[in-house]
């Protein structure tokens, strides 16, 4: 298909494949659980790297615990691209629908159901279905 020009193509959404996803969730666990115990070990340092005589946190300290801090952010970014990636594919417990993840929280209903509401039929008992969802 040809763009002209005022034409804009939108492109088609992308899933990560599901190695791909567990990896990524993994790695930022992996990341909060590592920069987790090198914040406390800097914080208890007695070497007089963090902290000088006085008590008083040193330049290493700051450039550390910044080091830490932006390796928080990126685990927590790159776990979050994980576990959305694994919400898409349907893989997380809990989670109604297949591998195409249509009945995730939040999915569109398509022409599979029916939503029968308070204008819905009538049931063969007398009043109407209210709020039932039925499956063609």
């Amino acid at each position: 298909m040809r763009q002209t020009a005022g034409e804009r193509q939108i492109p088609k959404p992308r899933t990560l494949s599901r190695r791909v996803s567990w990896f990524l969730l993994a790695f930022g666990i992996w990341s909060w659980f590592l920069w987790i115990t090198f914040v406390k070990n800097l914080w208890k340092d007695s070497s007089g790297l963090a902290f000088d005589d006085a008590g008083d946190p040193t330049g290493y300290f700051w450039v550390h615990l910044l080091l830490a801090l932006t390796s928080f952010l990126l685990g927590t970014a790159i776990g979050v691209l994980g576990w959305r990636g694994l919400r898409a594919l349907g893989d997380l417990p809990g989670q109604r629908g297949g591998t195409s993840g249509a009945g995730g929280a939040g999915a569109e209903p398509d022409d599979s159901t029916e939503d029968l509401t308070a204008t819905g039929p009538r049931s063969e008992d007398g009043p109407r279905a209210v709020g039932v969802e039925t499956t063609r």
